[in-house]
């Protein structure tokens, strides 16, 4: 692997972990000191990471973590709501019913995951759950202009979802919403299909501004 994709992919995973969290400035010359490498395969990291929204050009060498806010999160789910239920509407008319069965099955036992998962705050069990039945969606939608599209959203979407707090209430509501959108695309209904993934962003959009909103 060369030095600039090993530094994107250690940049990457830092910003959407939040261990460099939106605001950080990262300097040319402090970075590929971290990094090990030399400057340009760095500025190459950079560019990348500023294309995919992550960072924004700063004063001097360097880029800053972009934040999130409300209104951000906002255009991003307009946007995801446009993608998703297409990509969920092609899968029902183009998918295999047995995938998305199984997968309809797996979200409805997914309780017991999400209970082991408790003492692993990044619900990492469950979310390679929601993984296969995203990877399970692009492939039955068979459309890869609109797969790279959503593969860029839901790199923003897990910074948002960090920021959300995901909490074991909500994530048992999201493994029924998932069951559902799978069985539709099971049972080759486009139309439910996308209601089904519309209600699912809707719910999704109200936790985060329920979660990140002020008290008071």
């Amino acid at each position: 692997m060369r030095a600039s994709d090993r530094a994107y992919r250690a940049l990457r995973e830092d910003i959407v972990t939040g261990q460099l969290p939106p605001g950080t400035v990262l300097g040319e010359v402090e970075q590929s000191q971290r990094l090990g490498i030399s400057r340009t395969p760095l500025r190459e990291a950079l560019s990348r990471l500023t294309a995919d929204g992550l960072t924004a050009p700063h004063s001097g060498r360097g880029v800053v973590v972009t934040q999130i806010s409300p209104d951000t999160v906002a255009e991003l789910f307009e946007l995801r709501q446009a993608l998703e239920c297409k990509a969920a509407s092609l899968a029902a008319s183009r998918g295999e019913p047995g995938v998305f069965q199984e997968l309809r099955r797996e979200f409805e036992n997914a309780a017991e995951l999400i209970v082991q998962d408790g003492s692993d705050p990044s619900r990492s069990g469950y979310y390679a759950l929601v993984a296969r039945l995203d990877e399970a969606i692009d492939t039955a939608a068979a459309n890869a202009y609109l797969a790279q599209a959503l593969a860029n959203v839901r790199l923003h979407l897990a910074r948002v979802r960090r920021l959300a707090k995901d909490n074991p209430e909500r994530l048992l509501a999201t493994a029924g919403e998932h069951a559902t959108i799978a069985a539709a695309i099971a049972a080759r209904d486009p139309a439910l299909a996308a209601a089904a993934t519309s209600v699912h962003l809707h719910k999704s959009l109200e936790h985060f501004l329920a979660a990140t909103s002020p008290p008071g």
